[in-house]
């Protein structure tokens, strides 16, 4: 029964995915990105925002959160380097494809956590403000090896995040307690609406739907760690640590996440495999539509 409810609670964000998919051809391929770089830039940072802002933020609970949010970065980096003798022979391929064992995709995030009967949007912003500078350090560095971008070119790229930026300004704002006007609120809210639809069609838009097919030994091994493997050490971790329920079910669901559905930008950008790790995201996207809702069943239910 608890299964189904949450298979309910995600199917219209599913939904929104096959849209994009039947509607992919309305639109030109340069369109898509723009709508893509539109949600980087603008939408999804004012919902990170909006979603830590919105509601007071323990400092305990942040204390808790941080060290747990980078140890299951830091597990699905270095799970995935044993992945590395069945990947590709260029170490810059692998390490575009390395990189999807531990991001994840922030929309699906925020949506799974509205599934969630302990857990609200503030908690999983915080996971996904202290994952992301984490994410992007371990990503650039790896890519950096088999790269041409120097160490300030690296840096600046970290630093200037979108989603490093407004998490952590929204997490500031949720600690301190201040109270933004409602002539600024007003209009980050209206942006904040319109982010995971756009981000769920464009998802389904530009995903290749046959990618299953292509699902060979290594990146079956690094959607098995990322959607396998992260939520079962996590989810065994918080039994064994106590950590209170709320916590623990954000943590699970940030663990099981697919990966970051805009990964292959990142390696394009430092001359890896482009197709290599779109494949991978759609794998890993269509496989979680699967894992995941069970996955939060299994936090709702031993949590």
């Amino acid at each position: 029964m608890v299964f189904l409810t949450i298979l309910l609670g995600l199917s219209p964000s599913f939904l929104m995915v096959i849209l994009g998919g039947l509607v992919r051809n309305r639109l030109s391929v340069n369109a898509w990105q723009g709508l893509d770089k539109l949600n980087f830039e603008i939408l999804f940072p004012a919902l990170l925002f909006v979603s830590a802002a919105s509601r007071p933020i323990e400092v305990a609970n942040l204390l808790r959160m941080a060290p747990a949010v980078w140890a299951i970065l830091l597990a699905g980096l270095l799970l995935g380097l044993f992945a590395r003798r069945i990947g590709p022979a260029s170490f810059l391929d692998f390490a575009g494809a390395w990189q999807t064992a531990w991001r994840f995709n922030s929309a699906i995030a925020l949506v799974a956590v509205g599934t969630l009967s302990r857990a609200n949007e503030a908690q999983m912003a915080v996971a996904i403000g202290l994952a992301v500078p984490v994410a992007n350090i371990f990503a650039v560095s790896a890519l950096s090896r088999g790269g041409s971008l120097g160490l300030w070119a690296s840096v600046k790229r970290v630093a200037m995040n979108p989603f490093l930026l407004a998490s952590v300004a929204g997490v500031i704002v949720g600690l301190t307690g201040l109270s933004i006007p409602a002539i600024i609120l007003s209009p980050l809210q209206m942006l904040a609406a319109a982010a995971i639809p756009i981000a769920l069609i464009s998802v389904g838009a530009t995903m290749n739907w046959r990618a299953l097919a292509k699902l060979d030994r290594f990146n079956g091994a690094i959607c098995a760690i990322k959607l396998i493997a992260l939520p079962a050490i996590t989810l065994i971790g918080c039994i064994a640590l106590q950590i209170p329920p709320a916590i623990g079910t954000v943590l699970v669901v940030f663990a099981a996440l697919p990966t970051a559905s805009a990964a292959h930008v990142l390696a394009a950008g430092f001359g890896a495999s482009r197709e290599l790790v779109a494949t991978l995201v759609a794998q890993s996207t269509l496989l979680g539509a699967v894992t995941l809702p069970i996955w939060i069943t299994i936090a709702e239910l031993l949590l």
